[in-house]
């Protein structure tokens, strides 16, 4: 197994403390030296761990020597969470599960499975969350306008579940876990891209509108102006698109067709589009990953700064541009589809602008929105 140096802070490539062989944001034991791992929130970083008891244990990171950590609840007991709580805190719950208020019945053997794939989607997203300095808080109460809570429900016979989010509450339709599911509901509704992580990340866009409304007002008017004006009726704009489908010339204004439904969807997609270009494009960056060509009308690409952060927004996207170029063309040479099967017009380009500029780096700069009670 490959292994890498200490001195690579990698997103989403990590490093046993033990062997140094690579570890994944996913593994709760380093499959080379079976060292325990888990995920240290404070830290950003996959810790490698050893037990003195069920609920102590001792890091083993040069950074960390000797810190102590207790294992999630779920980690603990039902193996559906990798990441870890100082051994200190009164919590049981690390600070991803502590979002998750509802979980399907688990005596169903297949929910359990489901609720592992939600989790797992969850803090992915979650992740990204706290390297843009936004990571959401537990929801407190239902008054409570800042926190976040996330319900995971499964459908019935007589009570159907819409995935969706209202006053900081995201509903996820559990049934989205099963692969056969999400992919028969993906091509009945037309899309050409439909994942967990990209449910989380498009509801996760309403949450936040409601705070950078709430918390800047004086964005508002420059929002409309892009996206257009939200105090239209949704219920009637989501009947309209159900009955009569996006307009015929929606990928000249929008990057999805379910975006031209109205400018709150307009906005949790774009949203949505962001955070990909945004998480892709870091783990590019800490990969390491150039490209080199001399091909005429073909770009080059090396990320010689984190895009994490970057003021230059035009240089952002020329590398994505690159970037998903390759990516597809190597798909088609497998014989899949294409990675990213999306093109951005000039309007999706100053909406992805609005939100790299106006709110990752003024609206919501060091969480002051989400930690002010």
């Amino acid at each position: 197994m490959k292994s890498f140096p200490a001195i690579l802070p990698l997103m989403k490539y990590f490093r046993c403390a033990v062997c140094s062989n690579q570890v994944f944001f996913a593994n709760s034991h380093c499959v080379k030296c079976q060292t325990a791992l888990g995920y240290i929130a404070s830290e950003k970083d996959m810790g490698c761990f050893t037990k003195h008891s069920d609920t102590l244990w001792l890091a083993l990171n040069h950074e960390l020597q000797d810190k102590r950590y207790k294992p999630c609840y779920n980690y603990q007991h039902h193996q559906v969470c990798n990441w870890m709580v100082p051994a200190n805190s009164h919590e049981i719950y690390c600070e991803s599960c502590l979002l998750t208020h509802t979980i399907p019945n688990l005596d169903n053997p297949d929910h359990v499975v489901y609720w592992a794939r939600l989790e797992h989607a969850k803090r992915r997203f979650l992740y990204l969350m706290q390297r843009l300095n936004i990571m959401p808080r537990p929801k407190r109460s239902d008054d409570d306008r800042l926190g976040l809570r996330f319900d995971f429900l499964m459908p019935t016979e007589n009570t159907p579940v819409m995935t969706g989010h209202a006053n900081g509450v995201i509903t996820l339709n559990a049934s989205e876990a099963d692969v056969i599911y999400r992919e028969t509901t993906r091509i009945k509704m037309g899309e050409n891209y439909r994942t967990l992580l990209g449910h989380f990340r498009h509801e996760s866009g309403h949450y936040y509108f409601d705070l950078m409304k709430d918390a800047h007002p004086e964005l508002i008017d420059e929002f409309r102006a892009l996206f257009g004006d939200e105090r239209q009726d949704y219920n009637e704009a989501l009947k309209r698109h159900y009955e009569d489908g996006a307009p015929r010339n929606w990928d000249e204004s929008f990057v999805s067709s379910y975006a031209s439904t109205h400018p709150w969807e307009d906005w949790a997609e774009t949203w949505a589009h962001y955070l990909h270009m945004m998480d892709t494009l870091e783990t590019a960056y800490h990969a390491g990953l150039v490209i080199k060509t001399d091909k005429m009308g073909l770009n080059n690409l090396e990320l010689n700064e984190n895009p994490i952060g970057a003021q230059d927004f035009d240089l952002l996207l020329q590398h994505w541009l690159t970037l998903t170029f390759n990516l597809n063309a190597l798909n088609r040479s497998m014989g899949l589809e294409d990675a990213y099967p999306f093109t951005l017009s000039a309007p999706v380009l100053e909406k992805l602008r609005f939100i790299h500029h106006k709110l990752l780096h003024i609206a919501f700069n060091h969480q002051q929105t989400i930690h002010t009670v």
